[in-house]
């Protein structure tokens, strides 16, 4: 059975599912009526994060141009363009017995591609979604519903995967930055 969180939750996911190592973060949103005469792009990325909250190279910045990540243990499944139909329009997989031990914290990010020039932004943006999936099974951990809280945002980090005394948990973030991309990168330290 599914958990549902809010903004700020935070739940055990490895804890309460022992022998969980694999599992996808499905990323997923819609576009609402939009006119603007441009195509409208989001993309799902990661960031691998140390106990500074910095990642140590572009290496670990995990996106569209850059699949994979922490040895191979993170792996974007790809880039979807459009974001039409249903079910998750981006995923990032992630193995968390192999992420690398320096590694403390996975965040995940939700951008719209070349917002600036487009004049897009999530207020543009419906049914906005993180979830957590089992990867052997495709059974639904947690999901977390962003809502329709951000309007001039061009990126949000979404959601984080974090250890905590030897266990993972996940944490539901909602941050907005208006700043987009360059923005997470900047915190980040890239």
């Amino acid at each position: 059975m599914s958990i549902n969180l809010q903004k700020g939750q935070k739940i055990d996911l490895t804890k309460s599912n022992p022998g969980l190592s694999k599992v996808i973060v499905g990323l997923g949103w819609d576009v609402n009526k939009y006119d603007g005469g441009q195509d409208f792009d989001l993309d799902a990325s990661a960031f691998l994060l140390n106990a500074q909250g910095k990642a140590s190279s572009d290496k670990d910045f995990i996106y569209f141009n850059n699949l994979q990540g922490g040895n191979g243990s993170v792996v974007h499944t790809g880039d979807n363009l459009t974001g039409v139909g249903d079910g998750d329009d981006e995923q990032i997989k992630v193995d968390l017995k192999s992420v690398p031990a320096e590694i403390e914290k996975v965040s995940f990010a939700i951008t719209i591609y070349d917002a600036e020039t487009r004049r897009q932004n999530f207020g543009q943006v419906s049914n906005a979604y993180v979830r957590i999936l089992k990867e052997a099974s495709g059974e639904e951990l947690i999901r977390y519903d962003l809502g329709e809280d951000f309007s001039v945002e061009t990126a949000i980090i979404v959601g984080e995967l974090y250890r905590n005394s030897g266990e993972w948990k996940f944490n539901a973030v909602g941050s907005g930055y208006q700043n987009g991309l360059a923005g997470l990168v900047k915190d980040v330290g890239l």
